[in-house]
């Protein structure tokens, strides 16, 4: 067997493979996302009167300026820090601006320590219209956890920040105005379309000085391939720290398929496709200890996410479902 006939039967073969996994992907994917809910997660506790009140929805017209939504995973060491600097900031802006009202959502990602508990102690000091807790039953992802919280927001604006601390609360300043510069055309803000980043991509010089060559490759193999594969114009797409107006984010988070570290990439690329438009601010960010992220195999598994998401939507195993049109699908625990 000559060099050209191997070559042609090797090309042949990697075709076959291709599209093998093509159909294997399309048969089992699901188009649209099952968005399962639990009974138990519907309400939240009162932590004055441990009565138990109806969350409400992201389809009801808003009622807060702003709802920031935390997703916590055993963050009962961390997440004070996060909390005392967050609701410092909150409550001197509410006293400064009597137009301006709040709420903190914890999202207690089925974790197995005392987050529930800490969170619960927000909400007896600053009241639960202040701090509400949505222990979910079982753990879904960040993603996953992050959703939740969307849809049992309040605000016009829904912000979602890592239980860290990592980044610094008073950059919100920064990311709204960037927010609210998009959309100053638009009569009110909630029903329009935007989404503003934090970005720590300033900070990548640095980062990399002190990261081994190893952790710096996959740092850049993983950001050629959030462009290659999803999303283009966004240098940092994974801070912890996004901005987005209430109808951005019924929209966005009712066809989010991935629940994983690699959803902040799949509602970025929705976002694009649909033309949502989205701006990128600078905020100080710092290492935290305590990650939950195992930094190689984390970043192979978004690698991975990157490929996948890429070829579901490119199939069209995957659709965009649109402004809370569908319901979601209900599970009893």
């Amino acid at each position: 067997m000559d060099t050209l006939t191997l070559l042609v039967y090797l090309v042949a073969l990697v075709m076959a493979a291709f599209i093998t996994i093509c159909i294997l992907v399309y048969i089992n994917s699901e188009m649209y996302p099952t968005i399962k809910e639990y009974e138990s997660e519907k309400q939240f506790v009162d932590s004055e009167t441990e009565e138990k009140f109806d969350f409400p929805s992201i389809r009801d017209p808003p009622t807060k300026s702003l709802s920031v939504v935390v997703p916590a995973y055993d963050e009962e060491a961390r997440l004070p820090v996060m909390m005392d600097e967050s609701l410092e900031y909150l409550e001197k802006r509410a006293k400064t601006d009597s137009s301006f009202t709040y709420e903190v959502i914890i999202v207690d990602d089925g974790s197995k320590d005392k987050t529930t508990q800490v969170g619960l102690g927000y909400g007896k000091k600053y009241g639960t219209d202040k701090v509400r807790i949505l222990t979910l039953a079982k753990n879904r992802g960040k993603g996953g956890a992050v959703r939740m919280g969307m849809f049992r927001s309040r605000g016009e604006m829904l912000l979602f920040a890592d239980a860290d601390g990592a980044t610094t609360f008073s950059d919100l300043d920064k990311v709204e105005a960037s927010l609210k510069g998009i959309c100053a055309d638009e009569r009110t803000i909630s029903e329009a379309l935007a989404v503003s980043c934090g970005s720590r991509a300033h900070l990548e010089e640095e980062s990399v000085a002190t990261r081994t060559l190893f952790r710096t490759v996959l740092m850049y193999g993983f950001h050629f391939l959030v462009w290659l594969f999803a999303v283009r114009g966004v240098r940092d797409t994974q801070c912890g720290f996004k901005l987005l107006t209430r109808r951005s984010a019924r929209i966005l988070f009712n066809s989010l398929h991935v629940e994983r570290w690699a959803f902040d990439v799949e509602m970025l690329y929705l976002a694009q496709v649909l033309g949502i438009p989205i701006s990128e601010v600078a905020v100080e960010w710092q290492e935290i200890e305590g990650t939950k992220m195992t930094p190689v195999l984390s970043w192979l598994e978004m690698g991975f996410d990157l490929v996948i998401i890429w070829l579901r939507y490119t199939l069209g195993a995957w659709r965009i479902r649109g402004d809370m049109t569908a319901k979601c699908h209900h599970m009893y625990s």
